[in-house]
Parts: C-alpha cells; structure tokens; sequence
C-alpha cells in the first residue's frame, strides 16, 4: 500500500496543480473583492448579485444558450443522417470518411475560424459567387449566421464521431429480423436504429453544446468586437477590463448551468442505457434472429 502511495503521489501532485488549484483560485477570486488591485479576503456574494442584478448580463446568458441550442440542433440534424450513412458503408470505406471528418479538427482553431471571414465578408468567396446571379453583396459577417456557421463547423465533427460508434456496435441481426418481421425501414429506424443509437446521440450534443456556450474565440471574429456571448464576456473581464473577480462568478455560474446540464443528460443516458423499454422487443428479436 505504501508503495502504491509513492506511485500516485506525482500524478496527484499534478492533478492538484493543473486542475484542482486554478478551480479554488477562481472561487476564491469570485467570493473576495479587490481594492487599488489588493485583493480582500472578506468573503461577499457581490459579485454573483451583480450578474442577477444587471438584465445585460442575464441577455448574454441567454443569447449563448439560444445559440448553442441552434448550433446543437443544427448538427444533429447534419451529423446523424451523415454518421447513418457511413455507417452502412464497407469499414475500410468507414474509416477513411471518418478520418476526412476529423481531419480539419487537427487545425488550430482560430485559422479556421479565420478562413470564415474570407469565405463571408462582403467582398469574400460567398458574395464574389453570388454576385453572378446578380445577388448581393448580402451582409453574412458580424451576424448570427456567422457565428452559427462558425460553430457549427468547428463542432459538427463531434457529433458525427459519438453517433457513428453507436451506429457501428448494434447488432445487425435486430434489424434484419425487424425486416423479416414485416417492418418497412422506417419502422425498423424508429423502433430499432434510434433507440439503439442515442447514448451516441446524448454524447454528442453534450460534446457541441458545451464548447458552443463557452467558446468565445468564434463569436469574437465573426461576430465581431461589439458581439458578447458569455464566452467572450468573461475573456474581456479577464484580459481586457481585468476584474478577475467578477469574471470568476461569471464563470462559476457559468459552470454550474453546465453541471446542471450534464447531470440531465446523464440522467438521460443512464434511461437510455436501462434498456427496460425495449428489453423484451429485442429479446423476441435476438430469438428470431438465431432461428
């Protein structure tokens, strides 16, 4: 046992350094204020109070949850029939589709998003095309579109990615016995093929709309400087304005939706997983399947 400790004892040494100390820095920053840069060790909810007080603030939080949903939506609605698709395919196929997907996510995130403002801007790509059907030149940049765009560009891989592995490990005989039964192939999707899948699905609007609510690198450059979502709120408390203070409660709420969020969906994933639904429709299956 003691020389299990001494094994452990650096890799808790760096989870406490590199995770665990900067998390109590934060809620220590977020429950003190700061005086002439001083920083007081008396302990004041002001800063909390001063987000729920200010119906700017409560705007913000709204504005990037709506557009989470919308990017989270956007891409389950591309991703799924996308996964669906290459799921059917031979697997060396497979392979070589998922690895096109995942490719651009190996490029540093603000070149790509970049590339996005000479593809929209009123003299870019979008426009130059346009502008020979005699449309245009449309104002794309520094919008909800854009940073739609953005984002659903930057996190659509992640939802393919979850929802293909789920497709790949069913069990292929439950959909050719759902077949032999008499089911037509829509039937065999929404009895069969969904409910099968959405642990996958689950994982993957977890993985988009996180990272959409709190990423502030996108909203900056295509929706521009005077475009605030909660991400890039807190970046220009720490960086620009520098009240690490209030940007520490910002992030603390900020953190607690999103624990909230994923216990929901873990609750969900858990139901999902029980199986107790469709338990004795698959069993009849499986026995159809081996007659």
């Amino acid at each position: 046992m003691h020389h299990f400790k001494k094994l452990i004892s650096p890799y808790l040494f760096v989870l406490f350094l590199f995770t665990l100390l900067p998390m109590l820095l934060i809620v220590i920053y977020a429950i003190t204020i700061s005086k002439n840069e001083v920083l007081t060790f008396t302990i004041t909810f002001e800063n909390f109070q001063r987000f729920f007080r200010d119906s700017i603030f409560i705007s913000v939080l709204l504005q990037s949850f709506k557009l989470g949903l919308i990017t989270t939506a956007i891409c389950l609605f591309i991703g799924y029939p996308v996964a669906y698709a290459i799921s059917l395919l031979k697997e060396k196929t497979q392979t070589y589709l998922i690895l096109l997907i995942t490719i651009p996510t190996w490029i540093n995130l603000l070149i790509r998003t970049y590339s996005w403002v000479s593809i929209l801007s009123s003299k870019g790509i979008l426009n130059n095309f346009l502008a020979k059907f005699g449309i245009g030149p449309l104002n794309l940049l520094y919008t909800d579109f854009a940073v739609i765009i953005g984002m659903i560009y930057s996190c659509l891989p992640f939802m393919i990615l979850p929802i293909h592995s789920s497709l790949t490990k069913m069990d292929q005989s439950l959909h050719e016995a759902s077949m032999d039964l008499g089911a037509n192939p829509m039937i065999t999707f929404l009895k069969i093929t969904f409910p099968l899948s959405l642990p996958g699905v689950l994982t993957g609007i977890t993985m988009v709309f996180l990272p959409a609510i709190s990423t502030f690198v996108i909203p900056k450059i295509l929706g521009g400087a005077q475009y605030t979502l909660i991400g890039s709120f807190i970046e220009t408390q720490f960086i620009t304005i520098g009240n690490w203070n209030f940007g520490s409660a910002v992030s603390l709420i900020l953190a607690a939706f999103i624990l909230i969020l994923m216990s929901l969906m873990n609750a969900a994933d858990r139901y999902t997983n029980s199986g107790d639904r469709d338990e004795d429709e698959t069993r009849r299956l499986k026995r159809y399947a081996k007659k």
